[in-house]
């Protein structure tokens, strides 16, 4: 099969399209003809070697869409031909991968698998930290940093389908205009203003950010009584300023997830509840998938390129 490996660490060009192997299903796994790979931030950290260890001969990729090639032993819920998204450990910027079979969803019929690939991590991250997690509730006030990523246009959705009333940040006014379209209440160009400032008084519950460095101390200020602070990054600084006597006033949690290195049993658990509890919002239209560009899988340096520039609003996703 084909597949884009890291040859080295560095910049995307020690991306390199290269014959493998095409994995084999063990029990519980089903392979997986891959159509679609979604790119993600941490392909570019693995590609780095921000993970800590050489990735040197490593395939890229957190989430996948496709047919059913096989089935292994054991595997019984999935039959060959269907059409399944899934999240996955690596491995997605290949022509195949096996994966264990309860972390696969069903394809919606209304979707392309470009827009399927599009949706199991920034779903399954959102899910399990905003709501498992961060317990988000009706009624809320919620404000997403980033809001016109991937991770940011899911939350800004699943936020207002639930219930609550979302703000965000975001980088520009078309990012801010395409935010608020979404759902989101308001949305502030942190070009142009302080998103503190401009928010004081809105109440604010909770707070999914994925910037850390300075906007940590905003905002705890920011945060209500009993309001919960939920990193999954740290793109500005992984050092921040925290003053305990806010947190002590205000009773403020402060947590995070990293969904990658949780085990097979949580990401099956997780995965079973987006099904129930997510999943019927792709069919009636309150979640909707938004792909800024798609790329062939020769092409992965380009589109992780267009990732770093942080020019797109939503999905960059490769296609097979």
């Amino acid at each position: 099969m084909k597949a884009i490996i890291i040859t080295q660490p560095g910049n995307s060009s020690v991306l390199a399209l290269e014959e493998q192997a095409t994995p084999t299903p063990v029990s519980g796994q089903v392979l997986i003809r891959v159509r679609a790979a979604g790119v993600n931030r941490s392909d570019i950290h693995q590609r780095t070697g921000g993970y800590g260890a050489d990735p040197s001969g490593q395939i890229p990729g957190l989430e996948v869409a496709g047919i059913v090639e096989s089935c292994g032993p054991d595997a019984n819920r999935w039959r060959v031909g269907d059409a399944v998204c899934a999240l996955i450990g690596g491995g997605g910027y290949a022509e195949y991968i096996a994966v264990d079979e309860r972390h696969c969803l069903p394809v919606p019929a209304n979707l392309s698998f470009v827009e399927a690939a599009s949706l199991p991590e920034t779903i399954l991250t959102v899910w399990s930290t905003v709501f498992q997690w961060g317990h988000l509730s009706k009624g809320e006030n919620f404000l997403v940093h980033g809001g016109s990523s991937g991770i940011g246009v899911t939350a800004i959705q699943l936020a207002k389908a639930f219930g609550a009333n979302t703000y965000a940040t975001a980088g520009s006014d078309d990012k801010c205009a395409f935010c608020e379209q979404l759902g989101a209440i308001k949305c502030v160009n942190y070009n142009k203003e302080d998103f503190e400032k401009a928010l004081t008084g809105a109440e604010i519950n909770m707070i999914l950010d994925m910037v850390g460095g300075d906007y940590t101390p905003k905002n705890l200020r920011l945060l209500a009584p009993d309001g919960r602070l939920m990193f999954i990054n740290a793109m500005q600084g992984a050092d921040s300023q925290i003053h305990i006597p806010t947190l002590m006033q205000k009773r403020i949690t402060i947590s995070g997830s990293m969904l990658k290195p949780r085990d097979a049993n949580f990401k099956a658990a997780l995965t079973a509840e987006v099904e129930k509890h997510v999943w019927p919002l792709l069919t009636t239209g309150q979640l909707k998938p938004v792909v800024y560009r798609s790329f062939p899988l020769a092409e992965a340096a380009k589109a992780q390129d267009l990732m770093v520039s942080s020019e797109h609003i939503g999905k960059i996703i490769l296609e097979l």
